[in-house]
């Protein structure tokens, strides 16, 4: 008699790039366990740039965010009811160790693997796993997911195949926007914190010294589109991106030459998709990256205190402009 297939719940609720950041351990998985069926939890804003992942069977929306808003108790109480229905799993893996990602996972089911209590972002959450991994915080974000994962399936995974990973999300189809006669670099301009946000200016001094590429200028908010306009103002080589929704960004990222970008989501895209990149740093570091010959990072001088991150710290204005625009043409010239 066939035995089933493994039914393996992820869950990882936010943010963007830590969710974009988390997709390797599908394929990972997937190697090891070919006929996984694989489930991601996820909150319902970030959902769809899952949606249609080859390497899931099913993405859950949940919305947390919006039951903290509206203070709903019928929503409340259809999502309990829904995450408990949602199973049976032979494994549920907490990959983000927080007290609300360990919630969720519980109401899944009791067979939950995550963190320790000294790995755990929130150490509490420990408590709600059967089993548990020891893999200390600060350690490079990509490798905590890849390792959480790997332990609880019990396999293995050498940075020589994070290295030759192949891209994290089904290839799209080209947006029509893009200039089809030269290099296209994608600019993210936005952050979530205003002190991980490169200056303006500087991104104009950037579009200037890449004058023969056009520079396209990513935004989400009407924050960020007013700061777009601002750079386009002052440089004749830019394009602003229309309004896009989460799909219609990965497929932009994929058809861009190079992508140079605040620590973000939308950068972290690039490395998910095996395209040249350049992340840039102030009050976080390269833990949130997994940098390769492709994915490069350029950092202030900040001492960066992982565990007590300084959201005043405004170190990024004074990364050098010739830093950023010297490694640029380095990866434009070797894609």
């Amino acid at each position: 008699m066939n035995k089933k297939p493994l039914r393996i719940a992820l869950i990882r609720l936010t943010a963007l790039g830590d969710i974009i950041n988390g997709t390797i351990v599908l394929q990972l998985i997937k190697k090891h366990y070919p006929d996984a069926h694989i489930e991601w939890f996820c909150e319902e804003a970030f959902a769809s740039v899952l949606q249609g992942h080859p390497d899931l069977t099913k993405v859950h929306a949940v919305p947390i965010k919006r039951i903290k808003k509206t203070k709903d108790f019928r929503l409340l109480k259809t999502t309990i009811r829904e995450l408990k229905a949602s199973g049976p799993f032979d494994k549920i893996i907490d990959m983000q160790g927080l007290i609300k990602s360990a919630v969720v996972a519980r109401y899944i089911g009791k067979n939950v693997h995550g963190f320790d209590r000294a790995s755990a972002r929130e150490s509490l959450a420990s408590w709600f796993y059967r089993s548990t991994s020891a893999i200390p915080y600060t350690e490079n974000v990509i490798r905590r997911n890849i390792d959480v994962v790997a332990d609880a399936l019990d396999f293995s995974v050498t940075d020589e195949e994070i290295l030759n990973k192949t891209a994290c999300f089904a290839s799209q189809a080209r947006p029509d926007f893009l200039a089809s006669d030269r290099r296209n670099i994608a600019m993210v301009i936005g952050a979530s914190w205003p002190s991980k946000e490169y200056p303006k200016a500087k991104f104009v001094e950037i579009c200037h010294a890449l004058e023969s590429s056009n520079c396209l200028l990513i935004w989400g908010s009407a924050k960020e589109r007013r700061y777009a306009e601002d750079i386009a103002a002052h440089a004749a080589n830019t394009t602003i991106a229309p309004k896009l929704s989460l799909q219609e960004l990965t497929a932009t990222i994929e058809h861009c030459d190079l992508v140079i970008g605040n620590d973000t989501g939308p950068t972290h895209l690039a490395w998910a998709l095996n395209r040249p990149s350049i992340t840039l740093f102030g009050p976080t570091n390269t833990r949130m990256i997994y940098e390769t010959p492709l994915n490069q990072a350029c950092e202030s001088d900040s001492k960066v205190d992982i565990n007590k991150i300084n959201k005043q710290d405004f170190s990024i204005q004074t990364i050098p402009v010739t830093e950023i625009v010297l490694k640029a043409k380095e990866l434009l010239g070797s894609n």
